[in-house]
């Protein structure tokens, strides 16, 4: 198997985690689960930037998209009471 043979076998991988992880995010009921399902689709997505040779943007997003926001939204999930949830 050559680089470029490698090099697309690894972007389908990539594209199918990001599907799954993005539908995993949408249908999940419980927001704790999708908070994760998303951390999850951006790490897969700075894996993808990494693989497109921008470590720098794949560092950025692996930072803010699946540290931070993720904290801020489980910290608001959990300042959020039950009266407030829309079901």
């Amino acid at each position: 198997m050559n680089f470029e043979e490698l090099f697309w076998s690894l972007q389908v991988l990539v594209a199918v985690g990001l599907l799954t992880s993005a539908i995993a995010a949408i249908r999940f009921k419980n927001l704790i689960s999708a908070v994760i399902a998303m951390a999850v689709f951006s790490l897969i997505l700075s894996l993808e930037f990494y693989v497109l040779q921008a470590p720098d943007v794949a560092i950025a997003e692996a930072g803010v998209g699946a540290c931070l926001t993720t904290a801020m939204y489980l910290l608001a999930i959990k300042k959020t009471t039950a009266e407030e949830v829309i079901e």
